[in-house]
């Protein structure tokens, strides 16, 4: 036989593009329409469905950047209709290849109850079937007119990211609003050849089955008339039926199916917009689940529930109706999709309380997953956190996107830091927006690693980020595929049936331990600066609040702030997602979130302040507040003192130029540049800057990425680098010298100081930022021979190979760290430790003359100047506090990071306040101390073990102690050991890192 496959696969194209897809909809007549533009921000329902609108017709622009138009269509449907089913086709100039990004609209009776969403993929609302002809139709649709920031020409500087900034040009030409009759048959026609055509592409060339599907095929297109497909739809459809009703072979890789609309919080849209959004998709959801009795729709991120419910109360009730049926599935137990990376170790337990505690609260569900396709990269803390929580499961996608390696499982046990696992699945189909294609499934089955263990995967299925989720094509498809020949078997179900089925099949899966690294997106870790600095002092300040507050709360009966402190809570929590903390956001969303920080800041500053002056009474002593977890200066960790000094500091000028710093434990000698030459160690006589080289010194790269500009830096701007050396003043103060630099259109002022008493040289820089495409970073080449290095992550800290043995380690070349970054040789290491960075890289090398010894050096990222999606980010004026601490431990790095964020507070009062807990090991690390959620009173204490090791402490409480309960993150009880206890004094013995939660109750 002749092999004509490109002959029938070319005639199946076009003959459905030009023919029967046209034919879905055989008749149509058009709509009036008139339409009201909001003149600022979204209206509520009813002012928009009161609004006068004026007459507009197809073919005219509409819709400002950042505008809300209501459109009013109206129409009468043809009385020879009568019998048939008739749809609204409503087009408001949608690109169908852009799902999510683009303008959106939901739709509404004239009674204000929504109807659905409009999208690029889902332009239809159903009028009638079948219809009597000749009823009225009044639909509303409240359109936003968001401009497309990621477009075909992705990564180009746009200003529409803030509406300050995007003009009003109109964005869009209205392009179809009729009401047509819906061919159902036709339209199944489409799906049975769409899915025949794209399964016949994925099998070899060779195979029966692709020739009987291609000769099949032939038949029915042989069967159409293509002046009339209408009326030969049934017979063509006919022809069909033996090839899609042959089962799949036995041994075929299972798809769970979830339907899926991953939104993101805030992206290239801001906040306000997320919320219709969310609205738009889940009206689409509630629909579609009425219609198709097997689908299945999960929801991540309780935030985005919480926001239907407060914004949209009528699109609230069909929600939680669908949720009691089971169809509608709370996903995640995360208050958003954060990042990972980032997030201290409070707020990450705090995800999951929020998170777990609504959907609990709302529906009584728990749920056993986290849910996190597009987080970028998890830390290898995340795991105890997870299982902490009550949870055992994570889903991601994301690791697929790596550039250099490929991850060697689908279904695995990741283990965190204190070796907890949980049981871990990517989905091999390699997107958290399926559709349901032919070549998407069969990728799915090819790329699983697992085969011959397992055969599982799961597919979210549905389009994202407002692209309206799951559509009604996708359901017919997996509908054919649920048992079909050659096809990968789909079953839509809940996420958690997928785990079960999942887990039981793989009993034993491999294990992978540490962290999962993105191995893209690594610039994320920069971006942005103001937003992370928002976000690490409100995470401090939280803690300061919910300590003093709790203090002041036993001791003074001061009225313990839940609502607010919840409230604030929220607001962090929902700025740690995934593309806000991360700094790829618009510019509109950088902009909310520095103004959200400040008045986070002044509410907390306010708690604080008023419980130290209940703690404190009236009255003229000078007393130091000490929030962190370790004592400081005479004053106890979480207690009120007088404090102490020691010592003096300093300052001489250096022969060679420049000046000398020292206290009697550090001599730091800076040279003429303003560029640490020594930072000696008196105690240990070592030096800890490498020969020949200086520390302190700012170095400045070029910095324009392949693509993703505010998401990635590639390993290639390391080829050029320029040393910022030149300086404008050199000037010595009592304890401290100040440096200016200035380069390009930027200017930079250091302060170098020592504190008496202190191991630790304080680098406070001010950066006055002018420059684009360009990458600031501040170099600490240092004296060690270390193949490893450590860096803080939540609960804990992680262990990263200085060398690039490998490519896995290669990859590695900018990384993350919460406080500090600590290098050590056996017996003496370096700390250096910041108050608001998180990227870093660590390289090594062996000098070539003089010692032949080995040079660590440890570069913190400042500052970088993508285009992209924000024209200006970072423009402007930042403040970063970095401590160099030579002669350190873990011990000590632990430490030290906490001290540098957690400043101390000066109060005058009339009394000292001892801790309201404490513990006698450094190495058990006090993360929280607050009063319980439920209002009882009773106190809640979170502690690690933070030094990597076994360690034995005794807990004592500053009050009489009744009850005591180990609980989970959420404070409900845990069974197993309780700690043995003497009075007030509970004693504890804790694993590497092993993570505690005690509720203590005061008698």
């Amino acid at each position: 036989m002749h092999d004509d496959r490109s002959l029938v696969e070319a005639r199946l194209r076009r003959v459905l593009d030009e023919r029967i897809r046209p034919a879905v909809y055989p008749e149509s007549v058009p709509l009036d329409v008139a339409v009201w533009h909001a003149p600022g921000e979204p209206v509520p329902v009813a002012e928009g469905l009161a609004a006068e609108p004026e007459p507009i017709v197809v073919g005219a622009r509409w819709g400002a950047p950042w505008g809300t138009s209501w459109f009013r269509v109206t129409g009468t449907v043809p009385e020879e209709w009568a019998g048939r089913t008739v749809e609204a086709l409503l087009d408001l100039g949608f690109d169908e290849n852009m799902p999510g990004f683009q303008c959106e609209g939901l739709v509404y009776r004239p009674d204000g109850s929504p109807v659905k969403g409009l999208n690029p993929r889902n332009q239809w609302v159903r009028v009638g079937t079948p219809v009597a002809g000749g009823e009225e139709v009044r639909l509303h649709v409240e359109a936003a007119s968001n401009p497309v920031i990621l477009d075909h020409h992705p990564f180009r500087p746009t200003w529409l990211g803030d509406k300050d900034t995007a003009g009003h040009r109109p964005q869009y030409t209205l392009t179809r609003m009729d009401l047509a009759v819906f061919d159902e048959t036709v339209w199944q026609l489409v799906i049975d050849l769409e899915v025949l055509g794209e399964l016949m592409a994925e099998l070899p060339a060779d195979a029966q089955r692709r020739h009987e599907i291609l000769r099949a095929v032939e038949r029915s297109l042989d069967a159409v008339d293509l002046q009339d497909v209408n009326g030969t739809a049934a017979g063509a459809r006919s022809r069909l039926t033996d090839v899609l009703t042959t089962p799949a072979v036995s041994s075929a890789h299972r798809i769970s199916a979830v339907g899926h609309a991953h939104i993101d919080s805030a992206w290239l849209w801001p906040l306000r917009e997320t919320v219709r959004k969310v609205a738009r998709t889940t009206a689409n959801m509630t629909a579609l689940i009425e219609d198709e009795p097997d689908f299945v729709f999960a929801m991540s991120q309780a935030q985005q529930w919480a926001w239907v419910k407060e914004h949209r109360p009528e699109v609230w009730a069909r929600v939680k109706k669908a949720v009691a049926e089971g169809r509608f599935v709370p996903a995640g137990g995360m208050w958003v999709e954060s990042d990972t990376n980032m997030p201290g170790s409070e707020a990450m337990a705090r995800q999951f309380v929020h998170g777990k505690r609504f959907f609990l609260d709302e529906f009584g569900i728990e749920n056993d997953e986290a849910w996190l396709p597009d987080t970028f990269g998890f830390a290898a803390g995340l795991p105890q956190i997870i299982r902490a929580a009550g949870s055992t499961r994570l889903l991601t996608q994301k690791i697929s996107w790596s550039q250099t390696n490929r991850f060697p499982h689908h279904t695995f046990h990741w283990e965190g830091i204190d070796g907890t696992r949980i049981f871990t699945h990517f989905p091999p189909v390699d997107t958290y927006n399926c559709s349901m294609k032919g070549s998407e499934l069969a990728h799915a089955a090819r790329n699983f690693k697992d085969k011959g263990r397992a055969r599982h995967s799961l597919a979210p299925t549905g389009w994202g980020d407002g692209g309206g989720g799951t559509t009604r094509e996708m359901v017919a498809k997996a509908a054919r595929v649920r048992d079909l020949e050659g096809s990968p078997t789909v079953v839509w179900e809940a996420p958690a049936d997928f785990f079960a089925k999942a887990e039981a099949e793989y009993p034993d899966p491999p294990v992978w331990v540490g962290e999962l690294y993105l191995e893209l997106h690594r610039a994320t870790l920069t971006s942005q600066a103001k937003t992370k600095q928002g976000n690490r002092r409100s995470e401090h300040l939280l803690r300061e609040a919910e300590l003093w507050a709790a203090t002041a709360a036993v001791r003074t009966g001061f009225p313990y702030p839940y609502e607010d402190l919840d409230r604030i809570w929220k607001t962090v929590l929902l700025h740690q997602f995934h593309d806000i903390l991360p700094g790829s956001s618009i510019a509109w969303v950088h902009r909310e979130a520095r103004a959200t920080y400040q008045r986070i800041a002044a509410e907390l500053d306010g708690v604080i302040g008023a419980a130290q002056r209940a703690l404190a009474g009236e009255g003229d002593r000078p007393l130091v507040f000490n929030a962190a977890p370790h004592s400081r200066n005479g004053v106890p960790a979480g207690g009120a003192g007088l404090g102490q000094s020691a010592g003096g500091v300093t300052v001489s000028e250096r022969p060679e130029g420049g000046y000398v710093l020292s206290n009697g434990l550090l001599r730091i000698e800076i040279d003429a540049r303003g560029l640490v030459l020594s930072a000696y160690d008196l105690d240990a006589d070592r030096e800890t800057i490498a020969p020949g080289t200086a520390a302190n010194l700012l170095q400045l790269h070029p910095d324009f990425p392949n693509m993703w500009d505010a998401w990635d830096v590639d390993a290639f701007y390391r080829n050029a680098v320029t040393d910022l050396t030149r300086t404008d003043e050199l000037t010595a103060g009592e304890e401290d010298v100040r440096i200016v630099r200035s380069f390009g259109s930027s200017r930079v002022t250091q302060v170098l100081s020592l504190s008496p008493g202190e191991r630790r040289l304080l680098i406070d820089t001010e950066v006055d930022w002018h420059e684009t495409e360009k990458f600031l970073k501040l170099a600490f080449p240092l004296d060690l021979h270390a193949e490893r290095y450590a860096s803080e992550t939540q609960f804990g800290h992680f262990h990263r190979p200085t060398h690039t043995n490998t490519s896995w380690e290669a990859a590695k070349f900018e990384a993350c760290n919460h406080r500090f970054i600590h290098v050590d040789e056996p017996g003496w290491g370096v700390a250096i430790v910041n108050d608001s960075t998180y990227g870093h890289d660590v390289t090594r090398s062996v000098r070539t003359d003089g010692d032949k010894g080995t040079t660590t050096t440890v570069r913190v990222s400042l500052l970088r100047a993508p285009r992209f999606p924000d024209p200006e980010t970072d423009q402007g004026i930042h403040r970063f506090r970095h401590a160099l601490v030579p002669g350190a431990g873990i011990t000590d790095a632990v430490r030290e990071g906490w001290r540098i964020n957690l400043p101390e507070r000066r109060v005058t009062g009339a009394r000292e306040v001892a801790p309201l807990v404490t513990v006698d090991n450094d190495a058990v690390v006090i993360t929280a101390v607050k009063l319980a959620d439920d209002g009882s009173g009773d106190v809640v204490v979170r502690f690690h073990e933070a030094h990597g090791g076994r360690a034995r402490a005794t807990l004592t409480t500053g009050f009489e102690l009744g009850g005591l309960t180990v609980t989970d993150l959420l404070e409900r009880p845990l069974d197993g050991r309780t700690p043995d206890r003497d009075g007030n004094r509970i004693s504890l013995r804790l694993r590497p890192f092993e993570l505690v939660t005690l509720r203590l109750a005061p008698r």
